[in-house]
């Protein structure tokens, strides 16, 4: 039985391979500071794991050890530590290509005190995503433990670090993601390519902590308008050959159009495939209903209620055990039955036919083959699929100045304007800065106060301007109260500078400037 599953699956992946095989490398920029030999900028490819540093930089010294050079064993063994020491620069561990999962070289590096990892090709040939292991023996705990940043390097650049570290040069880079994500206005639109199926290891284990952990922030900004967010489900279709075998009426609906792999992998046993694409379907169906009502944020409730409530080992994993999570959310449980409509009638199902065609990529983005797969303002996203680290991504995808309070909040990103207020202009009399804090960094734009616009070039001068320029720190202009009444330099009016008022002489400028 299980040698049938893995032929019928084997026929999927060539028909995937042939149909969608467009796999786009999503790439980051590494600037090589020194040594002059080597100086530039060249391109890695991110890794499908750890923690990329969306919209930010990392600067750091490169490492190339001694021993264990291909981080195949645990750092400890060789006595060795890459923590950077006070006031020094983050190592940044380059290792040789080969022999272990890449997974289990950014994790030993990671062990051994390293801030990223850098895996020098083997072969010259394109970069390719460094992805997590899919075989069925690897533990993939560790993988959810990986933190630091990990790209692969091309072997020219890999061989050209190593020979400037042999001649005792220092080799100092600058990792920048500041432009791995188009951020070009003020929404930014994402899709996440998921699945319902709760038996798939620990992969699935952290999808479902994921969604549990990201909702409310995915539905404040959905809710507020900051983000425009869709769902989305891979499935294959069978191979007219095989449409009346066993394992495609087991694992397909609408007549070998829409499958998806047994969860187990075994028929014998637990759910089927068809199984898995029904519950897709259904929450597919349950976004569009209420993405229709105008409340698309529920899918997130309905999906982190569902794997709590309908799970597999439970034997819950049904359409009953569904609609009792779509009633409690108070979503028209007709509508979405009419949207899944016969799954055994040999006809297209408009929901999954567009879900098929979704996902071949378009433009900037390549073909989805992996899940789960974040795509975000049309880019695939990279890495750890963890709360903070997508939360990272998706403030990279906002124009500047443009991001939620969230964005700006200190466990995303640092403050600039908090030290020597980011180089801007400041008026300490009046507390007013052009120092702005954005996801990339400060910008000096000179402000807007109580509807009061400040006119200058943001560093070094800002000037109040409009009929209300008065109202702020009272134009700047000399202002005293006596016997009662109060005599000001600023005239309320679209004029500039001040003006000692009637029986009074001077610049108005200081206490002492009006006599």
């Amino acid at each position: 039985m299980r040698e049938n599953f893995g032929f019928l699956i084997c026929v999927w992946i060539l028909l995937w391979g042939n149909c969608l095989g467009r796999f786009v490398v999503e790439k980051n920029s590494l600037k090589v500071t020194s040594p002059e030999s080597i100086k530039g900028v060249y391109e890695c490819a991110i890794g499908n794991f750890g923690v990329p540093q969306y919209g930010g930089t990392l600067v750091g010294t490169v490492v190339y050890p001694k021993a264990n050079q291909g981080a195949c064993k645990i750092f400890d063994d060789f006595d060795i530590s890459f923590k950077s020491k006070p006031g020094g620069l983050p190592t940044f561990l380059l290792v040789d290509r080969g022999d272990c999962f890449f997974t289990m070289k950014a994790w030993n590096a990671q062990k051994a005190g390293a801030a990223a990892i850098l895996v020098a090709d083997n072969k010259d040939e394109p970069l390719i995503t460094m992805d997590t292991p899919e075989e069925e023996d690897a533990s993939a705990e560790y993988v959810l433990n990986i933190t630091i940043p990990s790209a692969l390097v091309s072997k020219s650049l890999g061989d050209s670090i190593k020979k400037a570290l042999s001649l005792g040069e220092m080799v100092n880079m600058n990792l920048d993601w500041t432009e791995s994500l188009p951020h070009p206005d003020e929404r930014v639109e994402y899709e996440f390519w998921t699945n319902s199926n709760d038996e798939c290891g620990p992969k699935c284990d952290s999808q479902i902590e994921f969604v549990k952990n990201f909702k409310g922030a995915a539905q404040i900004l959905e809710q507020k308008g900051y983000t425009q967010f869709t769902p989305h489900y891979i499935t294959w279709y069978c191979p007219e050959a095989f449409i009346l075998s066993k394992q495609c009426k087991s694992q397909c609906i609408n007549h070998g159009r829409y499958c998806a792999p047994d969860p187990e992998q075994d028929f014998s046993k637990g759910y089927d495939g068809k199984d898995v694409v029904v519950q897709n379907l259904r929450q597919a169906c349950l976004f569009k209903v209420a993405n229709e009502s105008g409340k698309p944020w529920l899918w997130w409730d309905y999906v982190t209620d569902f794997a709590i409530r309908c799970p597999m080992k439970d034997e819950k994993y049904t359409k009953e055990c569904a609609d009792q999570v779509i009633r409690s959310l108070g979503v028209d449980l007709t509508k979405i039955d009419k949207c899944i409509g016969d799954t055994e009638a040999d006809v297209d199902n408009p929901v999954l036919k567009a879900e098929q065609d979704t996902q071949i990529g378009k433009g900037s983005r390549g073909d989805v083959t992996i899940l789960p797969t974040l795509v975000i303002n049309n880019r695939q996203y990279r890495g750890k699929l963890d709360r903070a680290a997508v939360l990272k991504a998706i403030c990279a995808g906002f124009q500047e100045t443009t991001e939620p309070a969230i964005c700006l909040s200190e466990d995303i990103e640092t403050n600039e304007c908090l030290e020597n207020n980011g180089g801007c202009w400041w008026d300490k009399n009046a507390n007013i800065t052009a120092c702005r804090d954005t996801f990339r960094g400060r910008v000096c734009e000179c402000p807007i106060v109580n509807g009061v616009k400040f006119s200058g070039d943001g560093y070094t001068h800002c000037e109040a301007s409009g009929a209300l320029h008065c109202e702020i720190n009272n134009g700047g202009c000399w202002r005293k109260t006596q016997d009662g009444r109060t005599y000001s330099a600023c005239v309320d009016d679209h004029s500039h500078g001040c003006k000692c008022p009637p029986g009074f002489k001077g610049d108005g400028v200081t206490l002492e400037r009006c006599r």
